[in-house]
């Protein structure tokens, strides 16, 4: 299967408004490919890599090769030449990753060039996300998309569905079922702005602690225990805690979805960073679990000894969980069985509170008869947690890859310092609509001073009001803090730089 048949799928898609176009152009594409590169293309159409991270930046990318003039290269050919690429290790690993993704985009035609960018940049901004590739494979195989979306969640790939599905038909799709020690997509929760807003969506309710952690799903079966993080990496010897915890609850086999957090010697969560260091490390476990225990802490039960829970409802899960998990192991909760009660409502509220004062992000509200719709973001499980506001300075952009090839992207946020100079915090390129990103490439260009080959330097004068859900510290920036999860809300262009907000607003978020 040439390449191009699967750059021409994006442009076709990237093309198309209409979601129903978009799905029968999916189909048709992945009606076309043979089974055993299923994973490949449906991934990719997706808008990801097999290989997750090729440790590849943007410049890598920026000074592309002339075009070929004809399609030659394969589907096996550009996935081997990009695991080559991923595997790269030691010394100079950089430079042979640079050469072998020079080499495979000097092979490329334009539009495979384009298609090349966009995927390993991580631009693939088409629409034709998991949702749209779902719909897309069971249209190509005549089948309901939920009978697919099932399978995907429980088989944790869509690449293996895809291929498991075009190979043998429908009838594959029951071949994936939730089993103990293979990790299964995890429920996603969608946002309200305040409490009020998610007991009205839901109706009764469970209102529980939203842990600034790390999620993990933990397979018992007897005394084995496998973890997995929420993209289903295996992080089992990492983790000896959660480990032991696991053993000693009063199951022989189970599937508990959770967060693991590092505490205080007050109960208050320590920086997330901190947890996501421990839980990143792989050398020395020992030594950092000396050094910075963590604390596993479950909010569901998936499966245990020999029964599925997933389609039962949230409260039966969760008597289950009490049932096999002591109380220092589970989430902090509250039930509003009737979110119209004045006094449930004011007691969910004076919960949230508490929580947010505990140190925690905020809560999750979750739907008493929902049952676990694993890897969706429904409307079963809503967060809300503080959304803060810091009107900042742009001091420089890149330019953008893919879609916004042309366009500057990525904002270096800065706020005032002391002495009334600018001092970075963060960059972000979220949030910027297809509008926000002309107007601001305009006004940017005007504000230059120095051309980079990533982008620009500008004077710091205009003013952008960006969303943060916090900050955390940092030794990568100045002022020893940055920005969680930046986006863009509009550009303040009535403001002067001197009202941007300084830089001890921005540490006042830190929790």
């Amino acid at each position: 299967m040439l390449l191009a048949e699967v750059a021409g799928t994006w442009r076709r898609v990237a093309a198309t408004a209409g979601r129903s176009a978009k799905v029968a152009a999916l189909a048709a594409a992945l009606r076309a490919t043979a089974p055993p590169l299923a994973p490949v293309v449906a991934t990719w159409l997706s808008g990801r890599l097999p290989q997750r991270r090729l440790g590849v930046g943007w410049r890598a990318l920026a000074d592309a090769p002339p075009p070929a003039a004809t399609a030659t290269l394969t589907v096996e050919a550009t996935d081997a030449t990009l695991g080559a690429v991923a595997r790269e290790a030691g010394t100079g690993a950089g430079a042979r990753r640079r050469a072998l993704v020079r080499g495979l985009l000097a092979s490329a035609t334009e539009e495979e060039q384009g298609f090349l960018t966009a995927l390993i940049s991580g631009e693939l901004r088409q629409g034709a996300l998991d949702a749209l590739v779902v719909e897309g494979l069971a249209s190509a195989v005549a089948t309901p998309p939920e009978a697919v979306r099932r399978a995907v969640m429980l088989g944790g790939s869509l690449g293996a569905v895809a291929e498991a599905v075009l190979a043998r038909g429908p009838a594959a799709l029951g071949e994936f079922r939730l089993r103990v020690g293979s990790p299964v997509l995890p429920m996603l929760a969608s946002g309200a702005r305040t409490l009020a807003e998610a007991l009205e969506k839901l109706g009764p309710c469970a209102v529980e602690e939203k842990l600034d952690g790390i999620r993990v799903q933990v397979h018992r079966d007897g005394e084995r225990v496998r973890i997995y993080t929420r993209t289903l990496e295996e992080i089992t010897e990492r983790l000896p805690e959660v480990r032991r915890a696991a053993r000693e609850l009063a199951v022989e086999s189970a599937v508990l979805d959770g967060e693991v957090i590092a505490l205080d010697a007050d109960g208050r969560p320590r920086p997330f960073q901190e947890t996501a260091g421990r839980v990143g490390s792989r050398l020395d476990v020992a030594g950092a679990h000396a050094a910075l225990p963590l604390s596993p802490v479950f909010f569901d039960l998936l499966a245990v000894d020999g029964r599925e829970l997933l389609d039962r409802p949230t409260e039966e899960r969760h008597a289950e969980l009490v049932r096999v998990a002591p109380d220092e192991r589970r989430v902090r909760r509250r039930l509003v069985e009737d979110p119209g009660d004045p006094e449930q409502r004011a007691a969910a509220e004076a919960f949230t509170r508490e929580t947010l004062a505990r140190g925690h992000e905020g809560v999750l509200v979750k739907a008493l008869d929902a049952p676990y719709s694993a890897g969706r973001r429904g409307a079963a499980w809503v967060k809300v947690k503080p959304v803060y506001t810091l009107d900042l300075l742009v001091l420089a952009a890149e330019w953008g890859h893919g879609r916004r090839a042309g366009l500057l992207s990525n904002l270096h946020l800065g706020a005032r310092g002391e002495d009334g100079e600018p001092v970075m915090v963060g960059k972000t390129f979220k949030g910027l609509t297809d509008a926000l990103l002309a107007w601001g490439t305009e006004r940017l260009r005007a504000l230059a001073v120095a051309e980079e080959p990533w982008g620009v330097r500008v004077r710091p004068e205009l003013v952008v009001e960006v969303a943060v859900d916090g900050v955390q510290r940092s030794t990568r920036y100045p002022a020893g803090v940055t920005l969680r999860f930046a986006r863009v809300v509009r550009y303040r262009e009535d403001k002067p730089a001197a009202a941007a907000d300084p830089v001890a607003a921005v540490r006042a978020l830190l929790r």
